[in-house]
């Protein structure tokens, strides 16, 4: 599990899986939302803008385990 560093009090999806590299677009996401390739916290995500707040733990089907830490 990786460990992505935010300043604010949270990050949408979309950004945090930029931000931590796993997708290089915003449309990778959305078909891996659609696909049912990211889970949340263990559970299928389907909201490409949804808040994630510190201690959220996202997984990206073939990709990685990445948690949000706010510093």
């Amino acid at each position: 599990m990786t460990n992505i560093e935010i300043r604010t009090d949270f990050i949408q999806l979309d950004q945090f899986l930029k931000l931590a590299g796993a997708v290089p677009s915003g449309g990778m996401v959305k078909e891996l939302l659609s696909g049912g390739g990211i889970l949340r916290n263990g559970k299928p995500e389907t909201a490409r803008r949804r808040k994630l707040v510190s201690g959220d733990v996202v997984a990206v089907d073939g990709i990685g385990v990445y948690r949000v830490v706010r510093i």
